[in-house]
């Protein structure tokens, strides 16, 4: 290592920032901040320094969070109207955008996202709470036919209620941490759901502030309760624990398919969004102008540490060479850096094991003589810094292009065809199908392979235009169920008919 670390590479953080980092971190349960059984520390991934330690639990601390969610829900909680309910998530929404700096920063430095996505993110946390906030009171039932044998009798009254599906176990991952808690806690507050959390222990901070707002806004003791610990004990125990209703998880395909091992026990409903492995189609028409950055981003984003990454590039001949040229000089100019530093457009991996998995696709790909014409290097100074990496002359059997790397390296195929099916039958060579986009200026041929494209969620002229009302979540091994909007609410709710003599 040719540099020594600096706190923040010399970045300066807010002063709440800094108070916050200096707290004792324990486990948020029935309302109150207790001890942990253990302890772990969280590092800065761009300085690889320790920014704070924190307690963690397991399968005892759940069972008690599982206890006093369920006391709660059976509760207070369960007793409050639905304008009461409301207005405790319009107040959480309001604390959460007075600490907005706080969240922000606190994103930044534990998984080392650039400062002007974790503010974007942020401020989408907040209308993600107001909207949420705003379907509480549109929790509707419906009214329909009685029973053919009960109306031939007499008449009679059928209808339907919708109730909260009880308590929830949320396991939320590393990548966007901030943003993936409230997905998941803002739909199931809304509901009448209690949950218990756990973050993932590469990323706890901002869960922890979360955790203190909540109780800021006056939302009842038990309703919301934060364990952290890692995944084997206390996401296992989460998710065996015969007093969780549901359970919702984001993170890897292996580890979802685990999850639901674990949740056979009491046969808990399971939400899970998974792994990505998300085509980018770039056709002959395409405008340049647009998809050089677009198809750039569309890996890069997230320093390529996102489910819905679009890593897998079809480039059509006719404009191949031309897009490659526009992606490499792309890469040239992105600035990796502390995401504290306004220039900084990628910042690091997580962690030194995750830079290490990264790294070994890319050695491997090179050594099997794969095309590089941008990055492929790790930088030579703190952090875990991977060069914004693109491979050309790649096909569909290889790893690069079946395996989630999660990270900044973008494999490219080219294709003659002009034919939508068969170019559908290239995007859809995968076990994933969570995200995807169409690069071209014919709107026929953009809806005809939006149609073909097994993918839960596919864009035009852009990658990856997701937001608080449209629902997302993936097809294939890349999960069940649905996140945001309408349905991310029905996930955690349960449908009762009813039917009455009169």
């Amino acid at each position: 290592m040719s540099v020594s670390p600096v706190p923040f590479d010399g970045n300066p953080i807010a002063p709440e920032t800094e108070c916050f980092l200096g707290e004792t971190h324990r486990l948020l349960i029935g309302g109150e901040w207790v001890e942990g059984s253990g302890e772990l520390e969280t590092r800065d991934p761009a300085t690889g320094l320790v920014l704070a330690r924190f307690q963690t639990g397991g399968a005892a601390e759940v069972d008690r969070a599982v206890k006093a969610a369920r006391a709660a829900f059976e509760g207070p909680w369960g007793r409050m109207t639905v304008a009461e309910r409301t207005a405790l998530l319009h107040k959480l929404a309001r604390v959460m955008d007075a600490n907005a700096t706080l969240l922000t920063e606190l994103d930044v430095i534990d998984n080392g996202m650039p400062r002007f996505i974790a503010g974007l993110t942020t401020a989408n946390c907040v209308e993600m709470i107001d909207y949420y906030a705003g379907a509480v009171m549109r929790i509707e039932g419906t009214t329909i036919a009685p029973p053919r044998h009960i109306a031939a009798e007499t008449e009679a009254l059928t209808y339907t209620l919708r109730e909260p599906v009880g308590v929830a176990g949320q396991i939320v991952p590393w990548n966007v941490p901030l943003s993936t808690a409230i997905l998941k806690l803002a739909p199931a507050l809304a509901a009448g759901c209690t949950v218990v959390m756990k973050p993932s222990e590469e990323t706890p901070l901002s869960a922890l502030a979360l955790g203190g707002m909540i109780l800021e806004a006056g939302i009842p003791a038990g309703v919301v309760n934060i364990v952290n610990g890692v995944g084997a004990e206390a996401g296992q125990a989460l998710a065996e624990h015969p007093g969780v209703d549901k359970i919702s998880f984001t993170g890897s395909t292996a580890t979802g398919k685990r999850i639901i091992q674990a949740a056979l026990g009491n046969l808990k409903k399971v939400s899970l969004e998974l792994g990505g492995k998300s085509p980018v189609v770039v056709m002959p028409d395409a405008d340049l102008a647009l998809a050089v950055p677009g198809v750039a981003m569309a890996t890069f984003f997230l320093q390529g540490q996102n489910c819905m990454a679009g890593t897998r590039i079809f480039a059509h001949a006719a404009i191949h060479d031309e897009l490659m040229e526009g992606v490499a000089a792309f890469c040239k100019v992105m600035t990796l850096g502390h995401g504290l530093d306004p220039a900084t457009t990628q910042g690091p991996m997580i962690s030194d094991g995750h830079a290490a998995k990264v790294m070994g696709y890319i050695e491997r790909a090179r050594a099997d003589g794969v095309t590089l014409i941008a990055g492929g290097e790790k930088l030579d100074r703190p952090g875990n810094f991977i060069q914004p990496t693109v491979f050309t002359s790649c096909d569909n059997a290889m790893p690069l292009m079946r395996e989630e790397i999660f990270g900044p390296v973008m494999a490219v195929q080219k294709f003659e065809s002009e034919d939508v099916e068969a170019i559908a039958a290239l995007a859809n060579d995968t076990p994933y199908g969570l995200s995807g986009s169409v690069w071209t200026r014919d709107l026929s041929t953009a809806h005809r392979l939006v149609k073909r494209i097994r993918a839960g969620q596919v864009s035009i002229n852009c990658h990856g235009a997701v937001g608080t009302n449209i629902p997302f979540g993936g097809y294939g091994q890349s999960g069940w169920g649905r996140e945001f909007g309408q349905e991310g609410l029905d996930a955690y709710l349960e449908t009762k008919a009813v039917t009455a003599r009169l």
